[in-house]
């Protein structure tokens, strides 16, 4: 089997609300990138990469079609069915740009797992005998509102709670204790600062409710920043944009300084690179939240995959990004939210596909 062509499709998706995040961050909508993989057997593979803007992570929409239409022409004739060594190719011959990457590793896999009449979870080690929970983003808002926020999810079911903080100090203070206060037994509730803390801002906040059983992520923008944070505070941590590569994820855990890693897939380099680093978390037994960036169905069905390779007690859940938005490429497939869980389809490859009609005209496309 070969590699005949590689398309690629952009798709604007509005949001049904503004978003905001930690360093006064707003965002109305996003640009997401379709990869379609076409081979010499007529077996047709799909990935989407959609940053969540340009100011979240090193990644943006333009990022992602300029650096796959240096890739993709090199990659005609390859074997998709050999991943690790085409992700090989792609770093020899491309550095950096791995969230790009990630939308053709994601094809690959769809490729696979339709040649093999496997879904994609079989092929990543076998389906653990669970659901895959889904994890909800409360974002930055008035507390009255986020707090209806969490009633309304809670009803639906979900019971994982990503908590935005990162305002001053006051405000942070009050959220953190206000939903503490709300917390069932059975919930998790995790306070997701996205970077926005300074170290000071931090450290005093987590020392000023030290009281309460939380657990804080991603406090700071570097990894150095946040070891500050871990050796001046006593609450665990999840670490999540400062875990790129695979040793970034060894040096994490052979400092101790995490108790939960957010894998998210675009920003790793896809599934490929994704399942070695959920092997190290499994060795070092460290928990896991798994999701892509932003995106529709295609990404959030990508990510339940992977989720649900993931044994029950080192999963803490997969998010969704499509009831974020107003645009629906797929209507009726893939993993969809359900009684708070979000379980992938048991169908061939990632179990779907993207109405073409819906995308529209291919932005460019190479054979």
């Amino acid at each position: 089997m070969r590699i005949k062509s590689i398309s690629l499709y952009s798709l604007d998706l509005p949001l049904a609300q503004v978003q905001h995040l930690s360093r006064g961050r707003e965002f109305r909508q996003f640009q997401s990138t379709f990869i379609k993989i076409e081979t010499d057997e007529n077996i047709t593979g799909w990935g989407e990469v959609c940053p969540w803007g340009a100011s979240y992570l090193p990644a943006f929409p333009g990022g992602v079609q300029t650096a796959i239409a240096e890739l993709a022409p090199q990659l005609i004739g390859m074997d998709p069915r050999r991943p690790e060594v085409i992700n090989r190719f792609m770093d020899t011959v491309l550095t950096g740009h791995i969230y790009a990457k990630a939308g053709i590793d994601y094809a690959l896999w769809d490729i696979i797992g339709k040649a093999c009449n496997l879904p994609v979870y079989e092929l990543l080690g076998g389906k653990e005998d669970h659901n895959v929970p889904l994890s909800y983003a409360i974002h930055v808002n008035p507390l009255e509102i986020m707090l209806a926020d969490l009633e309304r999810k809670r009803s639906q079911g979900v019971t994982r709670f990503s908590v935005k903080v990162g305002n001053d100090y006051e405000t942070d203070v009050s959220i953190v204790r206000a939903f503490a206060g709300k917390r069932l037994p059975h919930e998790t509730f995790i306070y997701d600062a996205n970077t926005g803390w300074a170290p000071m801002d931090a450290i005093r906040v987590m020392n000023s409710v030290s009281d309460v059983d939380a657990c804080f992520e991603q406090p700071c923008m570097s990894y150095d920043q946040c070891m500050n944070v871990r050796s001046q505070t006593r609450q665990a941590l999840c670490l999540d944009e400062c875990l790129v590569d695979l040793k970034d994820f060894a040096r994490a855990f052979t400092d101790r300084s995490c108790e939960i890693v957010n894998i998210k897939l675009a920003r790793v380099g896809g599934i490929t690179k994704a399942r070695a680093i959920r092997d190290l978390c499994l060795s070092y037994d460290v928990k896991m939240l798994i999701m892509c960036m932003a995106g529709t169905v295609v990404n959030d069905t990508a990510s339940a995959h992977f989720a649900q390779s993931i044994p029950s007690n080192r999963l803490i859940g997969t998010w969704s990004c499509q009831e974020l938005i107003t645009v629906d490429p797929a209507p009726g497939r893939g993993a969809r939210a359900s009684n708070g869980f979000m379980t992938p389809p048991n169908l061939p490859g990632l179990g779907v596909e993207p109405n073409e009609d819906l995308l529209g005209k291919a932005i460019a496309s190479f054979s």
